[in-house]
This record gives structure tokens, sequence and C-alpha cells, in this order.
């Protein structure tokens, strides 16, 4: 057996710092005396100040996340997490105007971006340039619902198929129960998934203009305890969650059928402006975009794209969205081919989720933020969605162009490292 080079330098360097009468004293079980946090689920003032006590931090360190503005909103900050001890403040960066020409979002939009990651608004910039002095961006939602999917087990496959049979027979039963605990949330499907003795619900809501995760589980809660006090299949267990839904993880079945909203957008760019805002031809971004979506295809990337990820995080992180989301929501296809002498660029995003209302946009800042944007409130969840789209397709544009060119290196030396 060959063992290779890294793993027997890591040994030597682990064996340098310890011999294994210290590694088993420090990875061994502890004896002292443990004494958990007291959990606090409404803050205050009051309740801040007692956490910052136990850590025994430094006043300079207690004022930079505990300040004055986050002390005076620590009711509204509680709301949205437990034990609150203050706010993180990231720097925003605001990109645009983007042009975007959609069926829900139409108009100018400035696009704020919270990131630590010099060079990144930065390049999304100069691809929402491009794009905007090429017409704008079109976007459209194709699609929209989020899943849910419990799971069921029984004691043989025929418990699971007469099961399947009586909730087929009862459908109209369970989404009566299920939407009653919602005033925006839809029952628009439930598909049964047999595995043998199990069997996964994929339910898909349409959620109004909430991203709707807190939603839908609620509402599948109540379907569920529904099915378990009416049907006459005997359930051994059931969970309200299957891990099938691809809920904040990649998977097959989100980019497939979608989960949130599914959302395209597109733009040619004239060969005169790629040269002019983007520094390179409409050839050299086609070459390298091929080599770019083999690469992608060797690797087993679930889709085929750049970086959603960067304009997503930064975009979710200032609005107010649920952060982990971006898992599920940065997959996706990008195409670049040519129209004529011209460049036609286009993101296809089937997991989009992102809401103008609930979850963490009603905090004062990113309340601003989608104020901002405009795009605050009820009406706004699907503009939203083609926003963040168009937004991804401009930081897609804008690293395809500069890899292509060469720039790629030296725009993060310059705007990160020697800044």
């Amino acid at each position: 057996m060959i063992v290779p080079p890294h793993v027997a330098a890591m040994l030597k360097r682990i064996r340098a710092r310890f011999d294994q009468a210290s590694i088993e004293r420090r990875m061994g079980g502890k004896d002292t005396p443990y004494r958990a946090l007291r959990p606090v689920r409404t803050a205050s003032r009051k309740s801040v100040l007692r956490f910052w006590e136990a850590f025994g931090a430094t006043p300079e360190d207690r004022d930079l996340i505990a300040d004055e503005a986050a002390l005076a909103g620590a009711e509204i900050y509680g709301r949205n997490v437990e034990n609150f001890i203050g706010t993180v403040k990231v720097p925003v960066g605001v990109i645009g105007p983007v042009r975007v020409n959609g069926l829900n979002a139409s108009g100018d939009f400035h696009v704020p971006l919270a990131t630590t990651e010099a060079a990144l608004v930065a390049s999304y910039g100069r691809g929402a340039l491009a794009a905007s002095k090429a017409g704008g961006i079109n976007t459209a939602v194709l699609y929209e619902g989020v899943m849910r999917t419990p799971a069921f087990r029984f004691g043989t496959m025929i418990e699971s198929g007469l099961f399947v049979e009586w909730v087929v027979n009862n459908v109209d039963r369970l989404k009566e129960a299920a939407e009653a605990t919602t005033r925006h949330g839809k029952l628009v499907s439930v598909e049964p998934m047999i595995d043998s003795n199990v069997v996964f619900l994929i339910c898909r809501y349409t959620t109004g203009d909430a991203s709707g995760q807190n939603m839908v589980t609620i509402a599948t809660n109540a379907m569920c305890e529904a099915i378990v006090a009416d049907c006459p299949v005997q359930i051994e267990r059931w969970y309200i969650e299957g891990n099938f839904s691809g809920d904040k993880k990649a998977s097959f079945l989100g980019m497939v059928t979608g989960r949130g909203r599914k959302v395209t957008a597109s733009v040619t760019l004239p060969a005169a402006m790629v040269e002019r805002y983007l520094g390179t031809t409409v050839r050299d971004m086609l070459d390298y975009g091929q080599v770019a979506n083999l690469g992608s295809h060797l690797s087993g990337q679930l889709g085929a794209q750049a970086h959603y990820a960067n304009g997503l995080a930064a975009l979710y992180i200032a609005t107010g969205q649920d952060a982990a989301c971006v898992s599920e929501s940065a997959v996706g296809f990008t195409r670049m081919e040519a129209a004529g002498d011209d460049l036609f660029c286009s993101v296809t995003m089937p997991n989009i989720l992102v809401g103008s209302v609930g979850g963490g946009t009603g905090l004062p800042s990113q309340s601003a933020a989608l104020n901002i944007l405009g795009l605050k409130g009820e009406g706004k969840g699907a503009a939203l969605a083609e926003v963040a789209a168009a937004t991804c397709l401009c930081g897609e544009i804008s690293i395809v162009a500069a890899i292509a060119a060469g720039h790629f290196s030296r725009a993060h030396e310059t705007l990160a490292r020697m800044r």
C-alpha cells in the first residue's frame, strides 16, 4: 500500500506537537463542572447585558456587538433569534441600477449586497453595467412551489399502498387541514413516493410573498395530524420531514422540479459592449465558457454555473432572507451562446427562496435594504426573486469575462489583497 505524502506529512506534524498521553488527555471526557446558559426567548436590554456578564468579555467587545442600537431594539431582534446578545455589522455595498424587464420586476433596481469579500460588489456591478447598457435583463418566474416531505413508516409494503390509496381519496380533506393554518399558503399538490414500507408525501405549496419555510412546516404538520387521526391504516411512525424535499441542501429533485421560485433571466450583449465594458471579446468569453461548462460536468456539479452563491448570499444577508437557503438556491444553469456577432447570456435558477415579507425582512437594516430595492411588503415576492436571478446573471457575465481576459487574479489582488 502506498501512503499519500500529504497523509504522512499530517501525521508527522501531529506527532511533533503531541505525544500519545497528551492527546488522550486533550481528547478524553472532561469531568469539570459545566453550567449551560439559561435560554432566553424574549429579549430585553436586561437579558442582553446578563449574557455579556456570563461571558466575561471585555467592555470593548460587548459594545461592538451590543451597541446602543442593538440594546434599544432588543425586543424586535429577539423575535428572530433566541439568546439575543446584539448584532454583527456586515459591510453593505450596492450595485446598479440593474435594469430589469420582467414579468414581475420592471425598472431600475439598486441592489444592496452584504459581504466581507472585497471585489465581489465591483464584479457584480460591472456585469450590471454591461447588461443594463444592453437594454436590461429579461426575467420571468416560471414556477412556484415550496416543498415539505413528511415520511410515514408502516409494517409492510401492502400497508404503504393502502395508505397512499387513502391519501389520494382524501386529499381535499388534507388540503383543508393544511390551509387552515395560514392565510397565504396554498397546498397545490401532494405526490406520494413509496420505498417499500416507507411513504414520502411530496407536499408543494405556494406561499404568497413569503419565503414560506415556516409556513409550510406548520401547514404540513396540521395535515399529518389529520392523517394520523383519520387514516385507518396503522402508522408505525411519522416524521414532519423525511429529508426528501431538499430543504437547505442541493438536490436533483429541486434542480428538476424546483423548490421555491423557478426563475429565468437573460440578456443579449452586443459585441461592442462586451469589449467596452467587460474588456474582452465575445469569442474569448465563449471559448472560456465551453471549458467551464466541461469542468462542471466532469466534476459532477448539480447544474452548471460559476458562482451564484456569491451574489445570493450577499443579497440574502442584506435583505433578511434565510442565508442557509443559499445551499439549494445556488443551483442552476448558465448559458452563453453566440447570437450572430453578439453574446446571449442566461441563467435558469429553480430554487430561489426569497420573501418580501416575514422572516428577517422586518428587522431594521434588512427592511431598509428592501426599501432601497423598492421591494418590501406584500405583492413584491415574485419581483424580488426575479431581481435575485438578474443579479446572479450580472455576476456570471462579469466573472466569465474576467477569467477569459486573464483579469481575475489581478482584480482580486488590486481590490482585496492590496487594499
